[in-house]
């Protein structure tokens, strides 16, 4: 009967989970490295001058608040900048005409379109995890003399808190931009 309970309760958890939020753009599969563009957006952000792993969920609780308090639905991913630490939760369609002003807590910000490398991630949000996967876009980037880095990476939660960790999905993402042909030369004039 105990485990009948852990069961249930485990897909309630899961089905809350499963909700259907309002996606800003599509999940980048599990393991995949691939350029994307992300659209412009509307975002609510959070700042702390701790790193975000240091921060313990606290601006997940100031935007949650803020989001909560204006009748603003909630939107998948949410972005979080590594140092200094930003978290991000975006505006979705049907809330854009809302009234959406900036607190003390809370900035909005209308963002520009970026094309970033990115690449999917399963399990739980840690640093460890954030850095190991942070390197493979920097491995991406050297061996791709296309593109050059325009930007710190950031992490990209689709999971709330109460998803098991084995289960959550993460991306990093990293801004870059192709090379202009003046700097195509001098990578190719360095290498002889």
């Amino acid at each position: 009967m105990k485990q009948f309970w852990k069961v249930a309760v485990g897909l309630i958890i899961i089905s809350s989970e499963l909700e259907a939020y309002e996606s800003i753009f599509e999940k980048t599969t599990v393991g995949t490295v691939k350029v994307i563009t992300i659209p412009e957006r509307l975002a609510l952000e959070a700042q702390s001058n701790r790193t975000y792993f240091e921060a313990d969920n606290g601006l997940f609780r100031k935007l949650y608040s803020y989001i909560s308090n204006n009748g603003i639905s909630m939107t998948t991913p949410v972005e979080a900048e590594i140092k200094p630490s930003i978290m991000r939760f975006f505006v979705g369609e049907k809330d854009k005409g809302k009234p959406i002003r900036s607190t003390s807590a809370v900035e909005v910000k209308k963002l520009s379109p970026r094309v970033v490398v990115a690449i999917g991630i399963r399990g739980s949000y840690s640093e460890d995890r954030f850095r190991k996967n942070e390197k493979k876009l920097l491995s991406w980037i050297a061996k791709n003399e296309k593109y050059e880095a325009s930007g710190n990476s950031y992490a990209v939660y689709w999971n709330g808190p109460l998803m098991p960790g084995f289960l959550k999905r993460s991306e990093v993402h990293m801004p870059i931009r192709k090379k202009s042909r003046k700097t195509e030369t001098k990578n190719i004039g360095k290498s002889k």
